[in-house]
């Protein structure tokens, strides 16, 4: 065993050269960091398609389809970190118990996520719109949607644990099939083309659901007939609640990761409410935006994915030198895409708006948002990776002050602010306000959890 998992993880011996490896452990979930951010494209494009009622429902379903992905992938953040560090440490049962505990809650978090989740949404949509018609499209399009809560949660942990020993080839796979076969079945269940039924708004919900599946299953396979080093025994499942040591380690790195991801959604509620008071059409491009930035900050997110596992392995082995040689190397990668979309989005703002809806008053307000929001694109660099790299130090509270700051403490008193002089063009001023701000605080952040970690 112990054999397997050397071999395993030798890819991030003392002499592997840092570029190189990031980039490997990086370019598989940048690929499919694009190809997800496709995917919220083409399903944002053809729910366009049948009304811009179906897009406002959409958009406000959002921030609770983003805070079911936080929560699940969150709890998968403090999986990976402490995986990660187990086997930086050579402490292989530990990891093991890690991963067999992280199922066992993963599946317990599903199930109460899709009951509760489906229960609300009636009320969480009447809070935006006095629309019956948008109100009924977001409930029936969340029901469905929300029904698969458990594939999505037992797929993060799959993922993570791959992720956790290099295996990232594994989760490229999955989440690539998984978004290929939700992109075939948009349109065919949308539109009902073929032997297909017309499903309008439901048909993208399930689509949606049966892509999740589709990249369960390849993780399921994978596991069961190329195992990674890292095994699930029986009585780490059925002992989940005897070891509250364990369970504790996972939340105290998961709870601020989830946070840290559900914070986005609380923004986007926060901002819907305060744009809608202008104009219902500025609560349509902010949700055209949060489907067009995932182009950027998905293969951002990819980057960081792939640096988690690394940096935590080097922490594990008190590697310092290889842990700051990583974070650079990821800034910098990190920068590199958020400056090629920065670029798209000053020459391209009208087109991009221009793929979901035909108003030319919403297009005219999107191209404007687009040009000023971008202008905070590369500076936030820092927040994304100092955040990433934090939590993959098993540091959550730290990576979590970020957070906070950028969805919060800093952007929601801005934009009422702001609003004040500009209008509702005062909400995208305080993205770009909001991103200088944090990185000059997240930096410092990053820097005193490292010296403070190096005296421990």
């Amino acid at each position: 065993m112990k054999e397997q998992v050397r071999n395993e993880t030798a890819i991030f011996g003392k002499d592997v050269p840092v570029f190189p490896l990031l980039a490997s452990m990086a370019f598989p979930m940048v690929l499919s960091m694009l190809v997800n951010s496709l995917y919220n494209i083409v399903d944002s494009f053809f729910v366009a398609q049948i009304s811009e009622d179906a897009m406002t429902a959409l958009s406000l379903v959002y921030p609770v389809q983003n805070l079911i992905n936080a929560i699940a992938v969150g709890f998968g953040v403090g999986m990976n970190a402490v995986i990660s560090y187990y086997l930086g440490a050579g402490e292989e049962r530990n990891a093991e118990k890690a991963a067999a505990f992280g199922l066992t809650l993963s599946v317990i978090h599903g199930i109460v996520i899709q009951f509760v989740s489906i229960a609300a949404m009636p009320h969480f949509l009447r809070l935006f719109t006095s629309s019956e018609n948008v109100i009924e499209m977001g409930i029936r399009y969340s029901t469905i949607a929300f029904s698969f809560s458990i594939a999505i949660t037992v797929g993060l942990v799959f993922e993570k644990m791959f992720q956790a020993v290099g295996r990232m080839n594994v989760s490229m796979a999955a989440l690539l099939c998984g978004c290929v076969v939700n992109i075939i079945l948009d349109p065919l269940l949308i539109f009902g083309i073929g032997i297909f039924p017309k499903m309008g708004i439901d048909g993208a919900a399930l689509a949606t659901g049966i892509g999740q599946i589709v990249s369960l299953m390849i993780y399921a396979a994978v596991f069961r007939f190329s195992p990674p080093p890292i095994r699930i025994r029986r009585e780490d499942l059925t002992g989940v609640f005897a070891d509250r040591k364990m369970g504790l380690k996972l939340y105290a790195i998961g709870i601020p990761a989830t946070l840290n991801l559900a914070l986005p959604s609380f923004l986007i509620s926060c901002l819907n409410w305060l744009l809608s008071l202008y104009s219902q059409s500025y609560v349509v491009v902010l949700g055209i935006y949060y489907k067009l930035q995932t182009f950027l900050y998905l293969p951002a997110n990819g980057i960081v994915q792939g640096m988690r596992p690394v940096i935590g392995f080097y922490f594990g082995a008190g590697e310092w030198k290889r842990v700051s040689k990583v974070y650079q190397t990821a800034l910098w990668m990190s920068a590199a895409i958020m400056a090629l979309g920065t670029v798209i989005c000053l020459t391209s703002a009208g087109p991009l708006i221009a793929l979901f809806t035909d108003d030319l008053q919403t297009i005219a307000a999107g191209q404007e948002a687009l040009r000023i929001i971008s202008a905070g694109f590369i500076v936030s660099s820092v927040s994304v990776v100092s955040s990433g790299a934090l939590e993959g130090l098993g540091k959550g509270v730290p990576s979590l002050m970020i957070s906070l700051c950028r969805y919060g403490i800093f952007i929601i008193p801005a934009s009422m602010l702001l609003c004040r002089i500009w209008g509702a063009c005062g909400v995208w001023n305080a993205f770009w306000v909001t991103e200088a701000a944090a990185a000059v605080l997240s930096g410092a952040i990053y820097r005193r959890t490292i010296r403070a970690a190096k005296m421990q």
